[in-house]
């Protein structure tokens, strides 16, 4: 998802983008329990990373925040574009239609459905048609959900799962480092609930909210996000 910046940020940023277990290339299980936090944080150990600035998306926003709460050494700064994960906390009616219709396409196994209810919720957005999103972004999510989807099922059920205890949507205040939250006008009222909820518990947050883009702003207006990307981290 990060194709779009990615050239134009190696030319004078050291970056690192993993994908968490689950999705693309990371398909593997670990021995013990599933630790996205462990796993980014023993990746930047183990490249030599001592500090960075931090991007996450969605779930991995959830996960951008706990690395800032249990490691704070590691994270400079975090970049929350848009909140998710562990992150949210209303289930609101257009999250459990959502929920509703992925899980009833995955309990009779059409994986096509279950895409398709992660394209209308998430890229397309409320009030919008797909008409009004660019194709290659649809075409991408596409083929990245469907891949998440098909490692999931290889998975199984009954894989353990660490939580943050107490979770990161209850430790906001804790948060030590810069923080600038960005979230589309046409995403979930749960998400874009987040978003108020990080900008008031975090001391002196940045919140910015984009009219033309749903749950994927990086994907939708790369360019824009680009800039965003090189003046935050350039005055943190």
């Amino acid at each position: 998802m990060w194709d779009s910046q990615w050239d134009s940020l190696v030319v004078d940023h050291d970056v690192v983008r993993p994908d968490l277990r689950g999705s693309g290339e990371s398909s593997t299980l670990p021995e013990g329990p599933l630790s996205d936090v462990d796993d980014v944080a023993r990746l930047l150990d183990t490249l030599g990373v001592a500090r960075c600035h931090v991007i996450g998306a969605s779930f991995g926003a959830g996960v951008a925040t706990e690395l800032a709460l249990t490691r704070p050494d590691l994270v400079r700064s975090l970049l929350l574009c848009p909140p998710g994960g562990s992150l949210l906390v209303l289930r609101t009616p257009d999250l459990q239609a959502f929920a509703e219709a992925e899980n009833a396409a995955l309990e009779r196994g059409d994986l096509p459905a279950a895409v398709e209810a992660n394209i209308g919720t998430w890229v397309v957005g409320s009030g919008r048609s797909e008409a009004d999103v660019d194709a290659g972004v649809l075409a991408a999510v596409r083929r990245m959900q469907r891949r998440a989807f098909e490692i999931q099922a290889a998975w199984g059920e009954g894989h353990d799962v660490a939580e943050l205890d107490p979770p990161a949507r209850d430790r906001l205040g804790e948060l030590g480092c810069p923080v600038h939250v960005l979230v589309g006008e046409h995403d979930l009222d749960t998400c874009i609930d987040a978003a108020d909820r990080v900008s008031e518990a975090v001391p002196g947050a940045v919140r910015t909210q984009w009219p033309d883009a749903a749950h994927l702003p990086s994907m939708e207006h790369p360019g824009r996000f680009l800039q965003l990307v090189r003046a935050w981290t350039g005055s943190t």
